[in-house]
């Protein structure tokens, strides 16, 4: 099946084409979990905080649809 992601900041470089800023389409199995599809681009678990589908977050055991929209954010920080 086939899903939509979009890596923000510091996790661009694990998009396929390395540094992609534009969501890219990926083929996943299915029952894949948003935990599988992290390991799948290779980010280490700490690296991605955020995960939002379709603007909702969720966490890593949320089962991936067709046409889902995913965008992973690394940790915040900043601020005073």
């Amino acid at each position: 099946m086939i899903i939509h992601v979009k890596l923000f900041a510091t996790l661009k470089k694990y998009a396929p084409d390395g540094e992609s800023a534009k969501s890219f389409p990926l083929e996943v199995t299915e029952n894949s979990s948003l935990g599988d599809l992290i390991h799948l681009l290779n980010i280490p678990n700490e690296e991605a905080k955020i995960c939002f589908v379709n603007g909702h977050a969720e966490e890593p055991d949320y089962v991936l649809k067709e046409n889902d929209e995913i965008g992973i954010f690394p940790p915040v920080g900043g601020g005073s």
